[in-house]
């Protein structure tokens, strides 16, 4: 394929979405579900609570037997027995008999309401209620918190410690997820330097490559860092062979622009095919689309604002696919606080920052670290669009909320 003949975003998304990666389905216990993106509908297998039960310490009561009950007259009941949380009653209540009951345990049988200490007075192993107790009085009635056969945890959601709590309070204690998608991410260039390193005259520390993995992760795949390759082609190549034997899809940043030293789209055309090479859009046009031994490969900008909104652009799209949660990249309305310009016949995808209702625009360039560290997402603008206004109601894709 000629490199850097430009395509529409529409071409590349087609390219994208013809990929196809199936990391597959595994069972994990819960504690070890935190994160992971569930692979089933799950639905509850039993009532909680279980059983009608107590939710207050007193005396369990037919409430049919202290309909009469009045600070003149009150009720007299016996009490025949009690029941404490974790145990299962051995004894029924007949006309007459109350119990004593803690919180949080099984009613006895016939027992429909529970009167709390402050409200009767023990006597003689008998108890005298004052007024008059209504069916459901202190009890939480079987299933009224979660039925059985309640959707708990839908296809494609993240398990949150809500979701894990929730799978715990009706016994569950394993959960089948998508398998992560390993994702290998290569950074390159000679000025390109690993943090924890000293920086020589000429040389930037590497930020893409802790960017895509960290994103990656968030995302619920697995980020798999490379490593820094030199702008020589037998160590780019040696790395991306290494890459597309580790993961599912390789992710590479910088040298993708067609420079003398942009060796990336040269190097996967060798080992593979170069599908796009060009997208018309701004940040981001010279972006790699190939494959090799049947994975996808990206050759994203060096830049960082760049290298992430065409990350979200292609690469999340393609992942969320894999693991069951297409469509989830959140967005969000607001209104420009300041009117932009755009250069009409390109796409432009402006990064802007997020203070409540209001998309205040990035305007340091794509190259600035901060350009990508202050932007919340990014906001669209067609190719016959050559400026918005202050006000304008626009959509920002988000940078988060995967």
């Amino acid at each position: 394929m000629a490199f850097l003949k430009v395509v529409p975003l529409e071409k590349a998304l087609e390219v994208v979405q013809s990929f196809k990666i199936s990391p597959g389905i595994e069972e994990v216990p819960i504690e070890k579900g935190l994160g992971r993106i569930a692979a089933e509908d799950i639905y509850s297998p039993i009532d909680v609570p279980p059983f009608d039960r107590a939710t207050v310490d007193g005396y369990a009561v037919r409430a049919e037997d202290t309909f009469m009950a009045s600070e003149a007259s009150p009720v007299r009941l016996k009490v025949i027995g009690s029941v404490h949380a974790g145990e299962e009653p051995k004894f029924k209540l007949g006309k007459g008999e109350a119990a004593y009951i803690s919180t949080g345990a099984m009613l006895p049988g016939n027992a429909d309401a529970v009167i709390q200490f402050e409200d009767v007075e023990r006597v003689n192993g008998e108890i005298l209620i004052y007024k008059p107790a209504y069916p459901g009085l202190g009890v939480m009635k079987k299933g009224i918190d979660i039925e059985k056969g309640r959707l708990l945890v839908k296809k494609g959601e993240r398990l949150g410690f809500k979701q894990t709590a929730l799978l715990s309070a009706v016994g569950i204690n394993k959960v089948k997820v998508f398998r992560k998608p390993k994702v290998a991410v290569i950074s390159t260039g000679n000025e390109i330097v690993p943090p924890g390193n000293e920086l020589k005259p000429g040389q930037i520390y590497d930020i893409n490559g802790r960017a895509l993995c960290d994103a990656i992760n968030e995302l619920g795949g697995e980020g798999i860092f490379m490593g820094v390759a030199r702008d020589d082609k037998e160590s780019l190549k040696a790395l991306i062979e290494k890459a597309v034997n580790v993961g599912d899809v390789v992710v590479i940043s910088g040298g993708a622009s067609g420079g003398t030293k942009d060796l990336t789209a040269s190097v996967i055309e060798e080992l593979g095919e170069v599908k796009v090479h060009g997208i018309a859009i701004q940040p981001g046009k010279p972006t790699i689309i190939g494959v090799i031994k049947g994975k996808p490969v990206f050759g994203l900008p060096g830049y960082p604002t760049s290298c992430l909104t065409n990350f979200t652009l292609l690469v999340v799209p393609l992942l969320l696919r894999a693991l069951g949660r297409e469509g989830k990249i959140g967005k969000k309305v607001a209104r420009l606080k300041h009117k932009v310009f755009s250069v009409k016949g390109r796409r432009q995808f402006l990064p802007v920052k997020l203070e409540g209702d209001l998309a205040v625009p990035i305007l340091k360039g794509s190259g600035a670290v901060t350009s990508f560290i202050d932007a919340d997402g990014f906001v669209e603008i067609p190719e016959t669009v050559e400026s918005l206004d202050e006000g304008e109601e626009v959509e920002v894709t988000l940078f988060k909320g995967w």
